[in-house]
């Protein structure tokens, strides 16, 4: 079930921001991932627009919209394969249409997923935060 994020969700969306953030993002400095967890608890969370999976009563990913941007897609690494990243951007293609996403270009996990979705694009950009390469992705509704 996709469901609206609630602030009570906080603490369960954040232990899978950090679980998937380790294996897709371990190429990232300590320092920077929890200043980046700060920001997403305290700023993120509240400008996105955010749903959360739910399985079995336990949120196990969640995906944050800033209109048509996907900000962040996470799901928990021991639900990998298990269709629930496909289903919340599946969620967010009916809602938005026409998405775009950015992914650390050494974040092959994410990669990999994007592609498999049918992402497309090769622009490189520096993240200002980070300054580790992203890649400027979009997904295009045929019609």
């Amino acid at each position: 079930m996709i469901r609206t994020f609630k602030s009570q969700d906080t603490e369960a969306v954040i232990a899978i921001w950090r679980s998937a953030s380790a294996l897709a993002h371990s190429f990232l400095p300590a320092d920077f991932m929890d200043e980046a967890e700060r920001l997403t608890r305290e700023i993120y969370l509240k400008q996105a627009e955010t749903w959360v999976f739910v399985r079995d009563g336990a949120i196990v990913g969640f995906i944050g919209l800033i209109d048509d941007y996907i900000g962040g897609l996470f799901v928990d690494p021991s639900h990998h394969g298990e269709g629930i990243g496909r289903a919340l951007v599946d969620k967010a293609v009916a809602e938005k249409g026409s998405l775009a996403v950015e992914v650390f270009v050494d974040n092959a996990v994410g990669r990999r997923f994007y592609a498999a979705y049918g992402f497309t694009g090769d622009k490189q950009v520096s993240d200002p935060h980070s300054g580790f390469a992203l890649l400027q992705l979009t997904y295009e509704v045929k019609v």
